[in-house]
């Protein structure tokens, strides 16, 4: 597919722009057919760079599945949320209709939130829009910035650059960061529960020791891993997080919780100190709660995943040893 669609909207042409016209931008459609949590908070700082540019518009969001409700719940200019069925084949015409209707609305801007994305490609394509951003990286982008690779960071490269393209002011500011935008009342609930976990006024580090596939680390890797964080760490409650799955690669020696609610678990989470995990949607949620956030790389490229942002590092245990996993905690920790 991507060898099919690596040319589509390369006969996209762009409108005319007359000197000192005025761009207006109300409606906006942004794509990113990817039903993983991890994928859709990593969404989140294109949003907010949308809107940050555009205060007064409207934006719609094409995604699969249903994680994304809970994800932008309180992203007021979000309009409409546009879902694909997960699983397309068990209900092909209703993801056919889902397709279809996206050239029955009128947008003045589309964003493929995703280059390497085929079906986001051919949405921006029949999407009936004025202005299309298809995802293309430029030599100027790959020159400028080192951090180009990040798949948070890209889209927002790639708008900047088109907007500058436009007439708009040149933008430099710091990139937004993920953020699930939590409310007063649900981290004062997350304390809550997080209260009820530890019984105590330490601080807390909170651990995921779960992730899916081969990112997974090893029981005996976690063990010693969770025994150094004890040595280290008299003065912090240390507490796990549970998966779905109810599994523990610790064998449930830590304290622990567990919950379905997205919105609750990134409210505890913003409660602790640090949140410490591998690769995986989980890791990002930590990472849009807005807590310091250490992940764990060794399959996946931690200049393509990894969490930035309040302090938080990637870090690859292929290249670094456990030392110096505990130096990068102290950093954030003492910081």
């Amino acid at each position: 597919m991507n060898f099919i669609t690596k040319r589509v909207g390369r006969s996209y042409s762009e409108p005319v722009i007359k000197p000192g016209q005025k761009i207006d931008i109300k409606k906006v459609l942004i794509v990113r057919p990817n039903h993983r949590l991890g994928n859709q908070l990593l969404l989140t700082p294109l949003v907010q760079e949308v809107i940050n540019t555009f205060p007064n518009c409207k934006i719609d969001l094409f995604v699969k599945g249903g994680v994304a409700n809970p994800v932008f719940e309180n992203y007021e200019h979000v309009e409409k949320i546009i879902q694909l069925p997960k699983k397309p084949f068990n209900n092909i015409l209703k993801y056919i209709r889902v397709w279809i209707s996206i050239k029955g609305k009128k947008y003045d801007l589309v964003i493929n939130g995703d280059k390497s994305s085929s079906s986001g490609r051919l949405l921006t394509q029949m999407a009936n829009a004025t202005f299309k951003i298809f995802g293309d990286v430029d030599e100027n982008i790959q020159k400028k910035y080192a951090d180009y690779k990040h798949i948070s960071k890209l889209p927002i490269y790639i708008f900047r650059s088109y907007m500058s393209k436009l007439g708009f002011p040149k933008n430099d500011s710091p990139l937004p960061v993920l953020n699930l935008k939590l409310t007063e009342e649900e981290l004062s609930k997350g304390r809550q529960i997080l209260d009820g976990i530890i019984n105590n006024t330490k601080k807390t580090i909170c651990i995921y020791t779960n992730a899916t596939g081969n990112k997974c680390y090893s029981e005996s890797w976690w063990e010693t891993f969770y025994s150094r964080l004890l040595k280290e760490y008299p003065d912090y409650n240390i507490i796990e997080m549970l998966p779905i799955e109810n599994v523990s690669k610790i064998n449930f020696k830590a304290p622990h919780f567990y919950s379905q609610d997205l919105r609750i678990m990134g409210a505890i989470i913003k409660n602790t100190s640090i949140f410490i995990a591998a690769d995986n949607g989980v890791m990002h949620l930590a990472s849009a709660s807005l807590t310091p956030t250490i992940g764990f790389f060794w399959v996946t490229d931690p200049e393509i995943y990894g969490p930035y942002g309040n302090g938080s590092l990637p870090i690859n245990t292929d290249k670094t040893t456990i030392d110096d996993w505990i130096k990068s905690i102290n950093t954030i920790l003492k910081t």
